[in-house]
């Protein structure tokens, strides 16, 4: 443990009683060492969002991403007769979010019909399905400073003629079950070497827009098939040889991988934070009152700003079996938000570690370093409240809505030596 400190800083000249007793108030701050775990297999079905994308660098090494989901077709919709003339198809992307670099030249995406189904089961983030080599749609995309966009990509003129004959006279369109038979669903895959990936919104947005007219008509009727109320799921490959992740081969193991970690989500990689050198400090303390404590982290390694790190990291807390811990009634334990109780009293009469209200380090974008207060914390340790855990810092914010880190490959590389908690604390003399 490296500890550095300000012996009495500043003297808060206060009369307390006679003898002029003062309050020291002193600095000190010391690191956490770092490691990396990849976490088990998580759960990536109908996350809302199809991550797409291809990037590569020395610290992950090559990432691919896939995003799988069905189709939906509405029975009562009206389809075109025999007589109906076909305008156009194109596939339509609603782009949520874009991640990468050089966001000013095209990145290329494309559609695969799968050739096996999407089962009603759980998938994972490793999961993959079968699905034609040759795209029925593709397209590239310039996004400049855009970070959401419709994008529109023609369909193949072969797929065209074949899904519209069908959708005329063909059982294929009598309903939901025989459409999905013919047509599994798709997969939406990036190009190797773009460095880019996209988040797409899976609804009525996403999908095949069918333009076709009859003889006479001046306005285009549009037959819908999207992927709304649709299952679907995101899969990952991850080719971490020759990086310094080369070694981290078992999940829910803990890596030292050198003077640097980091983190990427939907990989499932995560930093683990061993909390013991709380314990070599607090001994040393007595008659203390804690002003302010703080973990803080980075600043993380240069990347392009379009390359975002996740926008907060909870501290779940974890030990040995590097998996996150749960209370009695299942809910994740973490540090909890500062000022706010970090144990109740249970129904046996029993102080257990609140779950509440999660805290968790934000990202600071103009010095690119994570931190959070965790004076509270450190205070319910100190007084044995609570009994001090590791930390598994997992990228994902209390106040967003479903879990982030299954939603992108947002990362971060930092110096080991750059997490370190800085305390403020005055003692009584």
């Amino acid at each position: 443990m490296l500890i550095s400190s300000c012996s009495d800083p500043a003297t808060v000249g206060i009369e307390l009683a006679p003898g002029n007793n003062q309050i020291g108030v002193v600095f000190e701050e010391f690191e956490l060492p770092a490691t990396v775990v990849l976490l088990d297999s998580f759960n990536t079905t109908n996350q809302s969002v199809l991550i797409v994308g291809e990037d590569e660098d020395d610290f992950f090494g090559k990432t691919s991403a896939t995003g799988y989901s069905r189709l939906s077709i509405s029975s009562a919709a009206k389809r075109p007769t025999e007589l109906a003339l076909l305008d156009s198809i194109f596939f339509d992307l609603n782009i949520s979010n874009i991640d990468g670099e050089d966001l000013g030249q095209p990145k290329y995406f494309s559609i695969h019909k799968l050739t096996e189904p999407i089962l009603d089961t759980l998938y994972y983030n490793f999961d993959e399905l079968s699905y034609e080599q040759t795209p029925f749609s593709s397209g590239e995309i310039v996004f400049g400073e855009e970070t959401d966009t419709l994008a529109s990509f023609e369909v193949e003129e072969e797929f065209a003629e074949e899904i519209f004959s069908k959708m005329k006279s063909g059982l294929e369109f009598n309903d939901l079950f025989t459409f999905r038979e013919y047509f599994p669903g798709i997969a939406v895959k990036g190009r190797e070497g773009d460095n880019s990936s996209i988040g797409i919104g899976v609804g009525s947005t996403t999908g095949l827009n069918v333009y076709y007219h009859y003889e006479g008509d001046t306005v285009a009727t549009l037959y819908s098939i999207s992927t709304a109320s649709s299952r679907s799921f995101n899969g990952l490959i991850s080719d971490r040889s020759g990086t310094p992740l080369d070694i981290v081969t078992e999940k829910q193991k803990a890596y030292d991988i050198g003077s640097k970690v980091g983190m990427k989500s939907m990989l499932g990689l995560v930093i683990k934070l061993d909390t013991s050198p709380f314990d070599a400090f607090l001994d040393t303390l007595s008659g203390i009152t804690f002003n302010q404590v703080a973990l803080e982290i980075g600043d993380i390694d240069g990347q392009p700003e379009t390359i975002k790190p996740p926008g907060g990291l909870i501290m779940y807390f974890t030990d040995a079996s590097n998996e996150i811990l749960e209370s009695s009634t299942g809910a994740q334990l973490a540090v909890q938000a500062d000022g706010q109780a970090q144990v109740y009293t249970d129904e046996n009469g029993i102080e257990v570690p609140s779950t509440n209200v999660p805290t968790a380090l934000i990202y600071d974008s103009d010095d690119k370093t994570y931190k959070q207060f965790i004076t509270s914390h450190v205070n319910a340790l100190f007084r044995e409240k609570l009994i001090r855990k590791d930390w598994l810092l997992y990228g994902n914010s209390p106040s967003t809505n479903g879990d982030d880190f299954k939603k992108s490959l947002s990362q971060f590389v930092v110096d080991k030596n750059k997490i370190k908690v800085k305390v403020i604390y005055s003692r009584s003399r």
